[in-house]
């Protein structure tokens, strides 16, 4: 009986967010057709305005269904002072597709709607891929070393797709997400690229530095978000069943030094240089403050145990 109550929540749950997609995607679909035709920029900046409302309208939609299933134990922090009227580059450690849904939930309304760098297959999925090019997410195409080395002409292909999208913000405020993690943490894939930390894959540092040097006169800060799952990285039905997810979100807002916005990531090794340090220093700190947290709730665990004995 529990297992089907369980399932039957989930059910109901991503019916919800099925119907609240759903509903949205007309008037999303017909401002992005017109915003296509439309040649006036001034007007196209106005319909941008409108489908980032439609966006923030479904988030919301989204959240208030999550909380239906009791599933959510949700805490942010240094969320306070954002704007939503600013420019930010937003990073993130990436371990579940349930980040996203959380990230835009800490976020809506607190900043511009959230714009992130996705892989270009995605663009077929139903309804979001229209959906995601309709927000102008930036969608990315990565090549294996062994392809580049097949067609060296498409080297610096995806950097390029990078740097036309990020010209696209100039005109309207955004935030930029980028998982420069390039994939979901496993201790399986850590240990395969001999990542150098323990809870984090190494960062990939080029779209981020495309990014910088397209937008970085733009940025107010970098938001470092730093996501930690105590119970560990829970899975998107499990959570519309109603599992337990428990997710502390930490938002460090760093000052975008000047030495990172100019340069050549593909042709000045120096650059390149400091925007590696840059994020390392970042990660290296992002590591240890999630062997913190999950220290720190170990501790709180033990003491109910102990309480409760």
């Amino acid at each position: 009986m529990k297992k089907m109550i369980r399932q039957t929540r989930g059910v109901l749950v991503f019916s919800a967010l099925t119907l609240n997609t759903i509903i949205w995607f007309l008037p999303l679909l017909m401002l992005a057709l017109l915003k296509l035709v439309l040649p006036v920029p001034a007007l196209r900046r106005l319909l941008t305005r409108l489908l980032m409302g439609i966006g923030e309208q479904w988030v919301a939609g989204n959240t208030l269904a999550l909380r239906g299933s009791g599933s959510a134990e949700w805490s942010a922090r240094g969320v306070e002072a954002l704007r939503k009227d600013g420019w930010y580059l937003v990073l993130s450690n990436h371990q579940t597709w349930v980040d996203i849904v959380v990230l835009q939930q800490v976020f809506n309304r607190r900043v511009p709607f959230l714009k992130f760098f996705i892989k270009q297959e995605l663009v077929w999925f139903p309804l979001l891929g229209i959906g995601f090019w309709a927000f102008d997410m930036p969608f990315m195409k990565r090549y294996s070393p062994s392809y580049l080395a097949r067609h060296p002409e498409k080297k610096g292909r995806d950097l390029e797709a990078t740097r036309k999208a990020c010209e696209k913000f100039r005109h309207t405020p955004t935030s930029v997400l980028n998982f420069v993690e390039g994939t979901r943490f496993s201790e399986e894939k850590r240990d395969r690229r001999q990542s150098p930390y323990q809870r984090l894959m190494p960062p990939r540092s080029g779209g981020i530095a495309i990014a910088l040097s397209s937008m970085g006169n733009l940025f107010e800060a970098v938001l470092d978000v730093t996501l930690c799952y105590p119970d560990g990285p829970p899975s998107f039905w499990g959570m519309c069943c109603g599992d337990r997810v428990r997710v502390i979100a930490e938002v460090d807002t760093l000052p975008l030094d000047e030495s990172l916005v100019r340069g050549d990531y593909a042709e000045d090794r120096e650059f390149r240089k400091r925007v590696n340090r840059w994020l390392a220093d970042i990660w290296q700190r992002k590591d240890e403050r999630l062997a913190e947290l999950l220290a720190a709730d170990d501790s709180l665990a033990k003491q109910a145990s102990i309480d409760v004995d």
